[in-house]
């Protein structure tokens, strides 16, 4: 015959006993997903920061552009100031005569080109140069006794090129053949 006595078994009459390791391991379940839930706040409150950072810099990053934009210009202009002095005072001044007049202008000149090549402005002065029609446009031929077909015997308007980029070029009449 069989013996169905429970305590036989190891096994207990009171429904009570087998709660104890149940609810204990429900408590750290439950202390697990409290961990968890604040790991996870933890790393959304990081997140966030984050993103405001991120957000902050675009904006001092997008402010500072503009400040740049808006202020690019201001060395080459502080540059440019004493051509205008010198064109100022070249005005100012009543009865003059001519030669000390050209002087003056031709000073004021050269002051101006010195700025214009400190920030990277070559002037094309092609004169005796056989015509490149990448810095060159010619506006004639002309008969030039004594000069090689194709070589610009006069300059109308002096080209500028800018770091290797053409901003305009020179207006030339070439020999013809």
């Amino acid at each position: 015959m069989q013996n169905n006595d429970p305590q036989l078994h190891g096994e207990s009459l009171d429904p009570g006993a087998t709660d104890v390791p149940m609810a204990d391991e429900l408590a750290q379940l439950q202390n697990r997903v409290a961990e968890l839930e604040a790991g996870n706040a933890e790393l959304r409150e990081t997140v966030l920061r984050e993103k405001a950072e991120i957000e902050n810099q675009r904006r001092r990053l997008h402010r500072d552009l503009e400040q740049a934009r808006r202020f690019a210009n201001e060395k080459l202009l502080n540059e440019l100031l004493p051509v205008y002095d010198g064109l100022e005072s070249g005005l100012a001044v009543e009865g003059g005569d001519l030669a000390s007049m050209r002087e003056g202008i031709s000073l004021t000149l050269k002051s101006l080109l010195k700025v214009a090549e400190s920030h990277g402005m070559v002037q094309i002065d092609p004169l005796g140069q056989p015509l490149d029609p990448e810095r060159h446009h010619a506006v004639s031929m002309v008969e030039a006794p004594g000069k090689t077909p194709g070589t610009v015997v006069s300059v109308l308007q002096k080209g500028y090129v800018l770091n290797d980029r053409l901003l305009r070029p020179a207006l030339v009449a070439v020999a013809k053949d």
